[in-house]
């Protein structure tokens, strides 16, 4: 029989904030971190906002570790402390072979890339000594592992927007198959680079000023930077040592569009979510809050609004919907393990999140998003939904205990 598996800690930072409750505090109220930024040369830029974080926290990482690090992994790497602490757990608690860990990032190390480019192209000197360990997508895997000291499985995740909740997915499965009694699991994103900025200038799905998901004016996302990070443990690993559980991963459901690599199917997160309530044994009724992938791109809202209807039925309307991208932006490979953060404290506190910046009802997308103002629900089942390009999608279930 498969482990149960329970999240015991979090940790995370974003333009909303430098640790999960200050997160979760901006999140309930319903304010958007989405601004200018200001810590990018942005030179010809014509979108100048984004979700940033404006000062890192205070800490104490070794300076040989650290100069190792690009910034994604830094990220990673605080925000797994953090998770770490609220879970009163060390690595030297038991035996290390037990505890790993699994980060998503949609792209990778970004601002080390950019850095040598310019060293060689504008200033004719030779590619940085540690561009490669940087740069490299599973490098903040390995930062956290090195951190924290996790010799049990460590590995990063790659599927672009799903990245985080692919990763959260595939540590469950690490417990489940009793490969780990311990995982570190989220996602990070640094995106805020000249270079990327105008790599999704060209896409045009960006807005000119903020994200306004599932309003009928709504004109494109907004990006950010952030990471978000989960302790997950065996169930009788958490009671054996008295640990405070704060919610359940009732269940993941995977798919792919198999169809076109930007353009979203309803087919494809129609069957992530069917298949989800499908692993975690739940009814559409059993859902009370759902945290859309919700982008504010205007095919993505009308797609997933599609695919809610298609899965829930009459109960779509009843149960809250919203999207937290409206306030801590697209953080493309971390966007999932924020929006798992709003979803653990959902049920802890019993207060939906709402979607932030909303102005004109869609008629397209008619159901209940929360629009502007928390509300107060007692949530026992929460959804979280991510779709990427590519067609790769990940949801998962978070249940009360």
């Amino acid at each position: 029989m498969d482990r149960r598996v329970v999240i015991t800690g979090i940790g995370g930072l974003c333009g909303l904030g430098t640790d999960a409750a200050s997160i979760w505090r901006e999140m309930r109220e319903g304010r958007s971190a989405i601004g200018p930024i200001v810590n990018t040369e942005l030179h010809e830029l014509r979108v100048r906002t984004g979700g940033e974080i404006k000062a890192l926290p205070e800490h104490d990482i070794d300076g040989r570790q650290l100069v190792s690090m690009d910034r994604f992994s830094l990220l990673a790497v605080l925000a797994a402390r953090e998770a770490m602490r609220q879970a009163g757990l060390s690595s030297k608690d038991g035996n290390s072979y037990r505890f790993g860990a699994t980060v998503g990032v949609g792209g990778c190390g970004w601002d080390a890339i950019e850095q040598t480019y310019r060293a060689m192209l504008l200033g004719g000197k030779r590619a940085a000594l540690l561009t490669v360990p940087k740069a490299m997508p599973g490098a903040a895997a390995g930062q956290v592992s090195m951190s924290l000291g996790l010799r049990g499985p460590v590995f990063g995740v790659t599927s672009a927007c799903s990245s985080a909740n692919h990763a959260i997915a595939s540590a469950v499965d690490q417990i489940k198959r009793g490969r780990a009694d311990v995982m570190l699991a989220g996602g990070s994103e640094a995106p805020l680079i000249w270079g990327v900025l105008k790599a999704w200038e060209a896409i045009r799905v960006l807005s000119p000023d903020t994200c306004r998901p599932f309003s009928a004016d709504r004109q494109g996302l907004s990006l950010g930077e952030g990471a978000g990070m989960a302790v997950l443990e065996s169930y009788e690993h958490a009671m054996a040592r008295g640990a405070t559980i704060l919610a359940e991963i009732a269940g993941a459901g995977l798919s792919a569009d198999a169809s076109d690599i930007v353009a979203p199917t309803i087919e494809g997160p129609e069957a992530a979510m069917r298949a989800c309530l499908a692993d975690a044994g739940l009814n559409a009724e059993d859902v009370d809050y759902l945290n859309a992938h919700g982008t504010a791109t205007k095919a993505n809202d009308q797609v997933e609004t599609a695919a809610i209807k298609r899965v829930f039925g009459q109960h779509a309307y009843s149960m809250s919907i919203s999207s937290t991208k409206s306030m801590h932006a697209h953080c493309l490979g971390a966007s999932g393990a924020l929006e798992m953060i709003a979803c653990v404290m959902a049920i802890r506190e019993g207060v939906v999140p709402p979607t932030a910046n909303y102005r004109e009802p869609d008629p397209d997308c008619d159901l209940d998003v929360t629009p502007n103002v928390p509300r107060e629900r007692k949530v026992r089942v929460a959804l979280s939904n991510s779709f990427a390009f590519g067609g790769t999608n990940a949801v998962l279930a978070f249940r009360q205990m």
